[in-house]
């Protein structure tokens, strides 16, 4: 079969290898499209995800659509259009049984953080746990079903954020997970939602998403005390720094965006003046479910996908993702996904 592998900073190349066999309690898939994260970017670009080295060729990929391809226990037909959760977990810790995505020893498709790594989906097949799977419901098509791991990410922000019933929102950083965090707090219950970003691609793409309230950092800023929960999408200091500003005493800062390993200067007085919360978030659990259930009902989701490239071009994918002016999610068309 054919595999699309990152040999290190800005080395990739298509390569023939083995097609896997499916072991007991796996199933082998056929994959249709794969979306490409931040997280792809920086081990194409960088060859390495923060400390998370690239040692050995590795296929990126854990957003994903694809049909089933084998099922040796026959649960799942052939043609079985599915997304998948990408993660398996760490051992069970006495105090953490409702937080597997925190425990140690887990792994994520696509990642150098595992030794061996972590093969990801860039492939024409792929094998996975039968647990990981989620078979799609009728009317959910396989390019809009790859979005479901960002939304799973977005929906688990919404999560830690808490209520968000008839509250006022506000999204810093408006990439393809900022629109996603924009959409899932609507649609659990936001009173309104604002954006805002550097770039108007963004706002013009959080336009086509129905949200009307924006603000471009530099010449429109977010209102002062204004907000009851923020989420910093964009992992940049400034962002923090003017969601701090836009919310009300008592009100949320919820950390989508993956902040430095790297000491930052930031004026963080007004969590004491405001008694503000910051929360961090970090993937998710199950929310991958509401989220497969959410692209069902909401076909305008579409908007969140600017590009569709070829897996014999994907080199040009990562170009194009790089480019936040131009690209909201991109994604990869896997060899064979038109005969689906």
């Amino acid at each position: 079969m054919k595999q699309f592998v990152i040999k290190g900073a800005e080395d990739a190349a298509v390569e023939d290898v083995a097609t896997p066999e499916p072991a007991e309690g796996q199933v082998r898939l056929r994959v249709r499209y794969v979306g490409i994260c931040g997280s792809d970017l920086h081990y194409y670009f960088n060859g390495a995800n923060g400390a998370f080295v690239v040692r050995e060729p590795l296929a990126p990929g854990h957003e994903l659509s694809a049909v089933v391809d084998l099922d040796p226990s026959g649960e799942f037909a052939p043609g079985t259009p599915v997304t998948v959760h990408p993660a398996t977990f760490g051992p069970d810790l006495p105090g953490m049984e409702d937080q597997r995505h925190l425990r140690p020893g887990g792994s994520y498709l696509g990642s150098a953080s595992t030794w061996p790594h972590t093969q990801g989906a860039l492939a024409e097949t792929l094998v996975v746990g039968k647990d990981m799977i989620r078979v799609l419901p009728e009317g959910l098509d396989l390019k809009r079903a790859a979005l479901a791991e960002p939304l799973a990410v977005a929906l688990h922000a919404c999560t830690m954020a808490g209520d968000l019933t008839g509250r006022k929102v506000v999204v810093s950083g408006a990439g393809p997970i900022g629109l996603l965090v924009a959409f899932a707090a609507r649609a659990r219950g936001a009173a309104s939602v604002a954006v805002s970003d550097v770039l108007t691609g963004p706002l013009e793409r959080a336009g086509k998403l129905g949200f009307t309230e924006w603000y471009r950092a530099g010449e429109s800023p977010l209102p002062a005390a204004e907000f009851e929960v923020a989420f910093e999408c964009s992992s940049a200091a400034p962002s923090v720094a003017a969601c701090l500003a836009s919310l009300r005493p008592r009100g949320i800062l919820t950390q989508v965006g993956i902040l430095p390993a790297r000491p930052i200067s930031l004026d963080l007085s007004s969590l004491v003046s405001k008694e503000i919360s910051w929360v961090g978030c970090f993937r998710f659990d199950n929310e991958i479910d509401e989220a497969v259930t959410l692209l069902a009902e909401h076909p305008e989701a579409d908007a969140v996908i600017t590009h569709v490239v070829p897996a014999d071009d994907a080199v040009r994918a990562f170009d194009v993702a790089k480019d936040s002016q131009n690209s909201g999610k991109v994604l990869v068309e896997v060899w064979g996904a038109q005969d689906a």
